[in-house]
């Protein structure tokens, strides 16, 4: 299936509105995506995303069949991190399993590192029982580095957290 990485416009509010208004995806990010995800939300989302600075982060709108189906960022670190930068994403339920997502990490990835040329590494950290989004960044070429064991608390409970990264020099 085909997609497009793009820049985030004010018109797809109600795309997002439509695609991450759903628990199955709230559930495994962080207590910043809401559930339910009402207009504000995803008003607010936009607007930061539009405002952001390009230098140090780049968010997407995945794009399927026109509609703003998904989001992927990434987000360069500070002080001691600033040749790291953080990736996050989510795609709606309808195109989960098609490869999708799997293209579009290889893709920022290799805009992050086009754009930034002191990246060294890029990381994620999902919960451990993802398996869909560990299966995601392994077939995009991270690497497991190790298991923060309870290293979250989402809705009151105690979750391990993977660290996944890729080495710019890597790809």
């Amino acid at each position: 299936m085909d997609f497009i990485l793009r820049p985030w416009r004010r018109e797809d509010v109600e795309d997002v509105l439509r695609y991450a208004n759903n628990d199955k995806i709230a559930r495994n990010l962080r207590n910043v995506f809401p559930y339910p995800y009402i207009r504000t939300d995803a008003e607010a989302f936009i607007e930061s995303c539009i405002a952001a600075d390009e230098e140090k982060q780049l968010f997407r709108a995945i794009e399927i069949d026109g509609r703003a189906a998904g989001s992927i960022a990434l987000c360069l670190g500070s002080d001691v991190y600033c040749m790291t930068a953080e990736l996050g994403y989510w795609l709606a339920e309808d195109y989960w399993g098609k490869g999708i997502m799997t293209r579009a990490v290889q893709q920022i990835c290799e805009e992050g590192a086009e754009r930034w040329d002191d990246l060294v590494r890029i990381y994620a950290e999902p919960f451990a029982h993802n398996a869909a989004s560990r299966r995601v960044l392994e077939k995009a070429g991270f690497t497991l580095e190790g298991i923060m064991r309870c290293g979250a608390c989402k809705r009151g409970r105690i979750f391990d957290c993977c660290m996944y990264a890729l080495l710019v020099v890597d790809m």
